[in-house]
């Protein structure tokens, strides 16, 4: 499956929701790449050191608040792991499970 699918998907979504921002959308097109780069498997198991690099966001606390928002508002699905060697699991809820 082509990355552009899910992204251009979630882009028809967000048109009309005020909620989302620029670092939902960067966040998002991060996941949708870190997805992709780990052979398109559902859920995947992300640090967010890792997210925010992709994503060029330095700030913890946004991260984590812009990612919950995310699961909130029903885009991902998002497990925190709460530890520091085991990343958190994202689902995608539109996409296929491997």
């Amino acid at each position: 499956m082509s990355v552009l699918k899910p992204l251009s998907d979630f882009f028809i979504a967000i048109a009309k929701d005020p909620r989302i921002s620029i670092t939902h959308i960067g966040i998002y097109a991060a996941l949708l790449q870190y997805w992709n780069e780990h052979d398109c498997t559902n859920p995947i198991q992300v640090f967010s050191h890792e997210v925010m690099k992709l994503a060029k966001i330095s700030g913890c606390a946004t991260y984590h608040k812009s990612i919950r928002e995310l699961s909130e508002y029903g885009y991902i699905r998002y497990e925190p792991s709460y530890k520091r060697n085991q990343g958190s699991k994202v689902y995608f809820p539109d996409l296929n499970s491997n």
